[in-house]
């Protein structure tokens, strides 16, 4: 590994560009050019990328170009390379979200919350990138796309279901990514690419169309910094009136001064029912000194929780379904035969069981209410391990089929909706390893100083793959 300044302008991030920007050191369509040279250098074997939408690009970069030479720009992410989901909305491109049960050639007249929300901050779209099938799964392969890599080890998985934005903006290709996370869709690819990955309160960012996972899918950002990250959820949380359940505009975030003076944080390396790799674990825990050296403190505990895995799966393949049922009765051959199993062994679930998963959701959420009354935040590893073999659903030698078997840590965070974070906290036999902050509901500000924080005493979020070369 090395330091991203190797990388030249695309190490810079947002509030770098736009200072640049400003003073006129650097211009928008240069950024755009040297990102959109890095993807055609790169993304062959990478495959984060969907579409690259190199014309529209050079042309939002020459527009944010004439708002800087005004002294107009419109926000902070003004001519700032972003990438999109391929579960999102782009008007005018197709959002085929990994699957080749959608036509790409039928209209696509709108944006999604998030994506509109970009396009009024001036924010340069580099294009859409890829997704497992619907996002369905933990790692990013799909029968359209084919497999997503990690760009510390190709040999490696990225992560997803937002696996094609961590390995972009892991290999500087685009400052910043917009990401769904349903079960942990943007903490796990973030984790294993070694980026900063932000799971907000349910509700701060609008989703439009609704999410066929219901309310356990939200929308974030996704960034190598706490601050870029904060910078772009300040644009896409705002409002937007085809969300019925989206959140009151909150102000823009303030990271705070750094220190964690009296904050009250709780550890937790299982949730009662995981089991980690002991590198990993021993990663996470030097984080604690970090904590308690900003002024923390910081008390380990047992929090003795059941797995909440079968609620989850109750709600989570009970969407699935649902998604795939629109496609008509033809559709199961037509699937990721993956997907098709896991349907096949998630079927049937009836009313009471769905209504028996939601009291089990809302007793965690009771209990994280609870927790949260005593402790300000929780610290948890990010993942129990590091990222394991690319093309896979589940690490060698799994008896378990199912994705969420491997991500013990992220999915009891949907149940409740609260927001979390990962941040790079170290490697592990040269693959990222990340620490997981997560904080009570509408607390994200809290989460993202205590993020902020620590990143600024620690080192791991400034390295790169080594010369940045995917071999």
């Amino acid at each position: 590994m090395e330091s991203r300044q190797n990388w030249g302008i695309r190490s810079h991030g947002a509030s770098e560009l736009t200072t640049h920007y400003r003073s006129g050191e650097l211009s928008p369509l240069t950024i755009v050019e040297e990102t959109l040279d890095a993807i055609a250098r790169y993304n062959p074997d990478l495959n984060a990328f969907t579409q690259v939408h190199g014309d529209s690009a050079r042309r939002e970069a020459l527009e944010s170009q004439e708002r800087y030479r005004r002294g107009a720009p419109l926000s902070a992410l003004d001519g700032v390379p972003v990438t999109i989901k391929d579960l999102l909305l782009t008007a005018g491109r197709p959002t085929l979200r990994g699957s080749e049960l959608i036509d790409p050639d039928q209209p696509w007249p709108e944006d999604s919350p998030a994506v509109a929300r970009l396009h009024e901050a001036g924010a340069v779209t580099l294009g859409k990138v890829t997704t497992p099938e619907f996002g369905w799964k933990g790692v990013t392969d799909s029968p359209a796309f084919g497999v997503t890599r990690n760009p510390w080890n190709t040999e490696r998985t990225s992560g997803g279901s937002s696996g094609g934005s961590a390995a972009a903006v892991a290999a500087g290709l685009g400052v910043l990514s917009v990401g769904t996370d349903g079960g942990g869709s943007i903490r796990i690819p973030a984790a294993f690419c070694g980026i900063v990955g932000f799971k907000p309160t349910y509700g701060r960012v609008p989703i439009y169309p609704a999410s066929p996972f219901g309310t356990l899918a939200h929308v974030g950002p996704m960034g190598r910094s706490v601050a870029d990250v904060a910078a772009m959820l300040d644009v896409i949380s705002g409002f937007d009136a085809r969300d019925w359940s989206a959140l009151a505009p909150a102000p823009p975030v303030d990271l705070g001064t750094g220190s964690l003076d009296g904050l009250r944080i709780a550890f937790s390396p299982d949730l009662g029912y995981g089991t980690n790799n002991p590198a990993v674990e021993h990663k996470v825990r030097d984080t604690l000194e970090v904590f308690t050296g900003l002024g923390a403190q910081v008390e380990e505990i047992d929090l003795a929780l059941s797995d909440p895995v079968w609620a989850y799966h109750a709600l989570w393949f009970a969407g699935a379904a649902v998604v795939v049922a629109a496609h008509g009765p033809q559709a199961p051959a037509k699937i990721d035969p993956a997907l098709a199993r896991a349907l096949d062994r998630h079927s049937g679930f009836s009313a009471g069981d769905f209504i028996d998963a939601t009291t089990v959701r809302m007793d965690l959420g009771r209990r994280m209410g609870l927790l949260h009354q005593e402790y300000d935040l929780l610290i948890t590893p990010s993942m129990p391990d590091v990222a394991f073999e690319a093309g896979v659903d589940v690490p060698a030698g799994s008896e378990n089929p199912d994705w969420t078997s491997w991500t013990p840590y992220t999915y009891p965070f949907n149940l409740t909706q609260q927001p979390a974070i990962t941040v790079p906290c170290g490697f592990v036999d040269g693959l990222p390893v990340g620490v997981q902050i997560v904080g009570p509901r509408h607390a994200d500000e809290r989460v993202l100083q205590a993020a902020h924080a620590f990143e600024r005493q620690t080192a791991a979020h400034s390295s790169a793959p080594k010369g940045g070369e995917y071999e």
